[in-house]
């Protein structure tokens, strides 16, 4: 793994050690000041991800906010680099997306293969306890074992109706504005158990107010805009490096023809602004025929075409570690921030994988979804995460194709 803070750890530790990752914001930032006020033994890491060399990048910035941040808390600092691991797992799985049509979530990917995956293997590998980030939600240890009572919901029970075995509940964050549990639906128990995310009991000004409090040089930092590795720039422009030009026609949903587009991988289901069609009209993208190489665009943001009830989802996690017993309702979001649907969950039952889902507890678990809402839900993405909630708790989640 290389070289790392620890290689001098003691035996014995009085203090549980956590190793914070810090991106030089002030969640982060605060976050590491937390947990030192607490009395763990914390220890600062700077991930250093990929950028386009083509592109400016804070990250000397970020990383130099961070240093001074531990600098005042006086803990050890370091940087690691990820770089070559964030290019393969986040980077290049969004382009294969919009290559495919689909629209990725980079936060998602980043979390599971990066943040929970390779720095939380690492800094376990490093002798920590825990791992800390700045993510708005909130770990909360269960005893065990969970005794099953008539009260118990849906989402507590297991494929046979028994109790499941697990040890930490992922709830939302306090501040419903700041809420991050949608980018963590891929994370399991055994992750957990060494997670801390000290900011989720707390609102964003709370946080500010911390920092200030603490004497951070983060406090009145502006939160970054976009996605990380392209920075301001738009993201066609990032993707014509990658993916060809292909350029179509442009209709309407009643047949219209209104323009011409670059390529359907360029655009994505709900999208307005950047369509480049004139006439006072608000156009949204409603769908894309790849046999005719044709975006069709909806006329208005009521247009039906725009809207659908239903979904299907792969790439099941139930951060259980169990899938709930099937059907079951609950709540549900589809993308960042929208206000949570109430739906119904089911098997795929058309599908291969559906029917042998009813063989083995395993095959349950990754089986592909389907996903009934009470009410039409306005651009539903391929690409983009489905949700699911059980009051505050994040059930888990998937991707909507």
């Amino acid at each position: 793994m290389g070289f790392c803070l620890c290689n001098d750890m003691e035996k014995i530790r009085s203090k549980k050690r956590v190793f914070v990752a810090m991106s030089g914001g002030v969640d982060s930032s605060v976050t590491a000041a937390l947990l030192k006020e607490r009395g763990f033994d914390v220890r600062g890491i700077h991930i250093k991800m990929w950028s386009d060399p083509d592109i400016p990048c804070n990250f000397k910035e970020d990383r130099y906010d961070a240093m001074r941040v531990a600098a005042k808390l006086n803990i050890p600092f370091e940087t690691w680099d990820f770089t070559k691991e964030y290019k393969i797992a986040v980077v290049e799985y969004m382009i294969r997306e919009y290559a495919a049509c689909r629209t990725p979530n980079p936060d998602v990917m980043c979390n599971k293969h990066v943040k929970f995956g390779i720095f939380l293997k690492k800094a376990l590998w490093c002798g920590a306890d825990y791992v800390a980030t700045g993510h708005y939600v909130r770990a909360v240890p269960l005893p065990r074992p969970l005794s099953l009572t008539k009260e118990t919901p849906p989402s507590v029970r297991g494929p046979k109706g028994g109790a499941r075995p697990r040890d930490v509940q992922l709830l939302r964050g306090v501040d419903n504005n700041k809420d991050q549990s949608y980018f963590l639906w891929t994370i399991t128990q055994e992750q957990l158990k060494h997670c801390l995310f000290p900011i989720g009991d707390y609102t964003k000004p709370e946080v500010r107010e911390f920092a200030r409090k603490f004497g951070l040089p983060t406090a009145e930092k502006d939160e970054s805009q976009g996605i990380c590795f392209i920075g301001e720039i738009n993201i066609r422009e990032f993707l014509k490096k990658y993916i060809p030009v292909k350029p179509g026609k442009v209709l309407t949903t009643s047949g219209k023809v209104v323009g011409d587009h670059e390529g359907l991988n360029f655009f994505t289901i709900g999208q307005r602004e950047g369509l480049g069609i004139g006439g006072g009209i608000p156009y949204y993208v409603a769908g894309k025929n790849f046999k005719t190489n044709t975006l069709m665009v909806a006329e208005g943001p009521y247009d039906e075409k725009l809207f659908s009830d239903e979904l299907v989802a792969t790439n099941i996690n139930w951060i259980s570690g169990r899938p709930p017993k099937l059907p079951f309702s609950c709540l549900a979001r589809i993308r960042y921030r929208q206000p949570l649907q109430k739906c119904t969950v089911v098997p795929k039952a058309e599908s291969p994988a559906g029917s042998e889902a009813r063989q083995g507890r395993r095959k349950l678990k990754a089986a592909p979804l389907n996903v009934t809402f009470n009410e039409a839900q306005r651009a539903v993405t391929p690409g983009q995460s489905v949700v699911f909630y059980q009051g505050e708790e994040m059930l888990g989640g998937g991707i909507i194709t």
